[in-house]
């Protein structure tokens, strides 16, 4: 049996893109990744995730989708909120992976609803769970939530090589002081097209000019 598990990296911050990943194990080596220190991402530290990311793509099949700042941007103009533009990343996933199961980290407060939204799309063939902290209880989902950060992670590292010279921009989350600091170098219609626009940090600026 391949289990599919799916988590992301970069909800929240105003810079870069958000990482969907799904890793598909199959489940005789489960136990093998849990030996390995697999866990929920936020429990590692970025050497540990680096390390156990090569070994997770070598032993899993994983797809990663990565949605650009300009891409939320244009689908919340479209009032396509953050969960759905997630559940589109989840569909594209799974319709790749081509799975026997799925566990997803809900990005719903209610994972039921996610759970049955899911199943109305791949039907009655695919075991579906939807689970808040699941990327701390099950493998599948840890595994991808660190593929998710890593690949994030390389994604902010570029932008902080490209913008040295300017101080860097930080980790790219409104409370970064580095990030605020970045941010505030620009006029609202010169930012950067990686920086998303429709946040409120970002919303602010603008009606400050």
């Amino acid at each position: 049996m391949k289990i599919l598990g799916i988590d992301e990296a970069g909800r929240g911050p105003v810079l870069g893109p958000l990482v969907v990943c799904g890793a598909v194990i199959p489940q005789e080596k489960i136990a093998i990744l849990e030996r390995m220190g697999i866990k929920d991402s936020k429990k590692l530290t970025p050497s540990r995730r680096n390390v156990l990311a090569r070994k997770i793509r070598k032993m899993a099949d994983c797809h990663v989708v990565k949605i650009t700042a300009q891409d939320i941007d244009n689908l919340r103009a479209k009032d396509v909120n953050l969960n759905e533009i997630e559940k589109i990343a989840m569909m594209k996933i799974i319709n790749m992976a081509q799975a026997d199961s799925v566990i997803i980290d809900s990005v719903d407060v209610d994972p039921a609803r996610l759970t049955r939204q899911i199943k109305e799309v791949v039907g009655n063939e695919m075991d579906v769970i939807s689970e808040h902290g699941a990327d701390d209880k099950y493998i599948p989902v840890a595994a991808a939530s660190i593929v998710a950060k890593v690949e994030r992670d390389i994604e902010i590292e570029k932008l902080n090589r490209q913008y040295k010279k300017m101080g860097g921009m930080g980790s790219g989350y409104p409370s970064d002081p580095r990030t605020k600091a970045f941010l505030q170098k620009f006029e609202y219609d010169e930012l950067p097209d990686f920086v998303r626009k429709s946040w409120a940090t970002v919303e602010k600026l603008k009606n400050k000019k």
